[in-house]
């Protein structure tokens, strides 16, 4: 049975509130703790929130710039009840994100671009590289966009082999070549392709290794290199996709990605599934790139558009 076969009742898509809901009852329950018995925010309750913080993945950096927020606030209003606290911690995130760069998407567009939109889509292997790429392929499929993917990670005849199975799915074309392929000649024909088919959006596949950061970098410069050739714009995205569930393993990827390549957006998987899905927060205070999709589900529809505002609500939302 594939993906497009199955229940009606399979095929609804999930909510925020759904896909978030693991992490949400882990902090509100750590939040519900750190205030237990105190009536006012003191220091032993901004300690019990930095634990909390911290323990929810959002990150050490983040979280103390955080605590610092809401000391100021406390220091500036002299007296705050803790049931104010939850409110006031929205507050500080969303003032956080802003200042991250953090981008409100409401809607599926595309920029408007002389030729192909391209995105190149890096990450190492298991984070979800693949099916994010199958979903965003299907989501453009759907605005009536003519989509080609390019099967530029040739080292594993999986990779090759599960995008097409996605490429079919979302109704779209992909260009491959044999395993062992140089990932940048797909590439410089993937995009050859797309400019003379009039394509509107092309998404390159990666290789997902880090085990020689030099070689990576050899490689993604490479492949910038030579798509250029075709369009000097390209690519005019480079996504990079964290498995959300790792928690403080997705910093230390977008550590070495953004050091191999310049990433200018980030997608977030697997989000559902896990109650360390803090880690969004940290990883746009920390990397100052754009988190523009979330996955919390496996359904197609369940890559969802990152909104701050959604996001923030839904995670210290108190009700059950």
């Amino acid at each position: 049975m594939g993906l497009f076969n199955k229940s009606k009742r399979e095929q609804i898509p999930k909510s925020l509130d759904q896909g978030l809901a693991k992490t949400r009852e882990s902090v509100i329950k750590r939040l519900t703790r750190a205030v237990a018995g105190k009536a006012k925010v003191d220091d032993e309750v901004l300690d019990n929130l930095e634990e909390a913080l911290i323990s929810s993945d959002v990150g050490v950096a983040t979280t103390l710039r955080i605590i610092e927020r809401i000391e100021q606030r406390v220091a500036k209003d002299k007296y705050l009840n803790t049931s104010e606290l939850n409110d006031i911690l929205k507050e500080e995130i969303m003032q956080l994100l802003t200042e991250s760069q953090a981008v409100d998407l409401s809607e599926w567009t595309l920029p408007d671009v002389k030729g192909p939109y391209v995105i190149m889509v890096v990450g190492v292997n298991g984070v979800g590289k693949t099916t994010t790429i199958g979903k965003l392929a299907y989501q453009f499929n759907k605005m009536g966009k003519e989509v080609i993917l390019g099967a530029a990670d040739t080292f594993r005849a999986a990779a090759i082999e599960q995008l097409e199975i996605w490429a079919k799915r979302a109704g779209v074309s992909m260009i491959s070549q044999k395993m062992g392929s140089d990932p940048a000649s797909v590439a410089f024909d993937t995009l050859k392709s797309a400019v003379a088919k009039n394509a509107d959006v092309v998404i390159i596949d990666t290789a997902g290794r880090l085990h020689n950061k030099i070689n990576l970098m050899n490689e993604l410069t490479k492949i910038h290199n030579v798509m250029k050739k075709v369009l000097p714009e390209a690519p005019h995205e480079v996504l990079l996709i964290l498995d959300g569930s790792t928690g403080q393993n997705a910093f230390e990827q977008a550590k070495q990605f953004t050091a191999a390549t310049e990433v200018t957006a980030m997608a977030l998987t697997k989000l559902d599934g896990t109650a360390k899905g803090g880690v969004v927060l940290g990883i746009s205070d920390q990397f100052k790139i754009p988190v523009k999709y979330i996955g919390i589900g496996e359904r197609v529809e369940d890559l969802r558009l990152f909104n701050r505002n959604d996001f923030v609500k839904t995670l210290f939302s108190l009700k059950a």
